[in-house]
């Protein structure tokens, strides 16, 4: 891939800042992977160009686990036990992150993990810079209750992400006297006929909304068969916590304007900062190669891991975690900040509607960062967020 080959070759020990990355090239999950491994290169080769910390380069070691869980156990304990790494970028499925928190706790590394997941989870060995689920799936449900309706058809792959997110709108619709009328998993390498099925029984049974957790190449499928149903996306949308720019880009086909997604950053967030930041990954990886959540958490992830290791001058994660935590930068998608209470992010939850040229427009946004809950313990109640514009 291109970007990666130059900064695989300069990796070394002295006289550098040496870490893993850990992402996916190939496999199921590589969509996603392949967008945070290119924010991550992005985010060193600034740095680098730049002079570096404290006049040293960081010096990526980039593994590719292949979707693979046990690979990534595999890749995260020799990172940590035999390249003399102690930070480790990567992961991207709930799978993955599992798979590789026992080595992380076990050896002493830090995890710096950027991607949204289902929350209920703590690691002091873990900084999460993707969104909890009260910054992805209430934001959502908040927008789609009171304007398309309260009965959701769930579809996602077939793993832990998906079930538990499935599990919080369940208790987000039951509240308001809604209802999930059909709850569908399929692997991670299911075709258009099993999601035509699901699609035809959302109709039949009067769903307002396609509340989507499907990964992998199974999105460009769900939406193949939606489109090919004629359904309408203003009476019953798509709703997704997963897909992005990257996919649609991907689609054999344009997917149809009005399916929702919820997340912090889209390309199409109208700021300097964000305009800069999509020249200059676009100037890297091609102008076909859309910037997406995915690559603007993990660009941003390590940017405040440097400026923790300017102020900590150690790659010691006890260190550099106490330096991270209440940490602030600027990120595209607006200031972010690790929140010293629970090791997660404050973001900025938005809402995006596909439109023509596969692109999304951003329909809904927070006035501010918001909190990261991942227990959803100081959650309120539907109608109580009220920071929503648009």
């Amino acid at each position: 891939m291109r970007g990666v080959d130059e900064l695989q070759e300069s990796y070394r020990l002295e006289g550098t800042w040496p870490v893993g990355i850990l992402f996916s090239r190939s496999g199921i999950t590589a969509i996603s992977e392949i967008s945070q491994l290119q924010g991550t290169l992005l985010a060193i080769s600034e740095i680098n160009l730049a002079g570096g910390v404290l006049g040293k380069p960081i010096s990526p070691l980039i593994l590719d686990p292949a979707s693979d869980p046990q690979r990534y156990a595999q890749f995260a304990s020799s990172l940590l036990m035999d390249r003399g790494v102690t930070n480790i970028f990567g992961c991207s499925a709930s799978y993955s992150r599992k798979a590789v928190i026992p080595v992380i706790e076990r050896r002493g590394g830090l995890l710096w993990y950027s991607i949204g997941y289902e929350g209920f989870e703590y690691s002091s060995n873990i900084i999460y810079t993707g969104p909890a689920p009260n910054q992805l799936h209430l934001p959502l449900a908040e927008y789609l209750f009171p304007r398309y309706g309260r009965k959701l058809m769930c579809v996602g792959t077939d793993y832990l992400f998906p079930r538990e997110s499935n599990r919080i709108m369940q208790d987000l619709v039951s509240e308001i006297g809604g209802s999930i009328v059909g709850e569908h998993y399929l692997p991670f390498n299911a075709q258009r006929d099993a999601f035509s099925n699901i699609v035809k029984e959302a109709r039949a049974l009067g769903a307002d909304v396609i509340f989507s957790t499907v990964v992998g190449p199974g999105i460009a499928a769900l939406y193949d068969a939606y489109a090919t149903e004629n359904l309408d996306p203003s009476v019953m949308p798509i709703a997704s916590l997963t897909t992005n720019e990257t996919h649609c880009q991907e689609m054999w086909f344009e997917p149809l304007p009005g399916h929702i997604v919820s997340a912090p950053y889209f390309e199409t967030v109208g700021s300097p900062r964000n305009s800069n930041f999509v020249a200059n990954y676009h100037q890297r990886f091609g102008a076909k190669r859309p910037t997406d959540a995915c690559a603007e958490a993990a660009y941003f992830t390590v940017l405040l891991f440097a400026r923790a290791l300017e102020r900590a001058g150690t790659l010691d994660p006890e260190r550099l975690r106490a330096e991270v935590l209440g940490l602030e930068i600027s990120a595209p998608q607006g200031v972010v900040m690790v929140d010293p209470d629970n090791s997660h992010t404050y973001l900025w939850p938005r809402i995006g509607m596909t439109e023509a040229g596969r692109k999304f427009r951003v329909v809904a946004e927070f006035k501010q960062a918001m909190k990261p809950d991942p227990y959803l313990m100081n959650y309120v109640g539907l109608g109580r967020i009220n920071h929503v514009q648009g």
